[in-house]
């Protein structure tokens, strides 16, 4: 069986901007944030975003109803589950990435949360990972981040390829103690 050709409702035409507060707190979020990643490119119904990130349906809903009162998740069609019951399956939009600092100075430490419960998840030896120090000037330093954001800009900007593999990256930067 084939996988299903991706669905997406990303609209990344637009222009990045600050996120406002409503905004930021919803990307807050360890497990929202691998709710956006569970419906980058599939439509997913409540019990199956759930299932996905380890969590109850309860807590998904919760989550999955701030996502779409701010505009990072979009109801898709409709649907009948296996009993008949009325499904609504959920796509992201992608306006999580057009969010600069989205977190208004708050700690980021949900984003590595959510990463290391997807590594966990797939298990660390399917991690491709690597370690760099460098030694730069300020200047230096916004050229190699300035270039780093337009590589993954047009990665994130790139229509899903029909049948490719799904990916995560994660990318940290930081000062090293003197």
């Amino acid at each position: 069986m084939t996988a299903p050709e991706p669905q997406s409702a990303l609209r990344l035409d637009g222009e990045r901007r600050t996120a406002t507060d409503a905004e930021a707190r919803a990307l807050a979020s360890a497990t929202r944030l691998r709710i956006l990643r569970a419906c980058l490119d599939e439509p997913l119904t409540n019990k199956e975003i759930a299932s996905r990130i380890g969590r109850n349906p309860a807590t998904a809903l919760h989550h999955v109803r701030t996502l779409v009162s701010t505009g990072f998740l979009v109801p898709a069609e409709e649907r009948r589950g296996a009993r008949g019951a009325r499904e609504v399956p959920y796509l992201a939009t992608g306006k999580s990435w057009l969010m600069d600092d989205a977190l208004h100075g708050r700690p980021r430490d949900h984003m590595l949360a959510a990463f290391l419960e997807e590594v966990a998840a797939v298990g660390e030896a399917n991690l491709s990972s690597s370690r760099l120090g460098l030694r730069l000037s300020e200047e230096e330093y916004e050229q190699f981040r300035a270039r780093l954001w337009e590589l993954l800009d047009e990665y994130a900007r790139r229509p899903m390829t029909p049948g490719g593999r799904r990916w995560s990256v994660y990318v940290g930067v930081h000062p090293e103690e003197a």
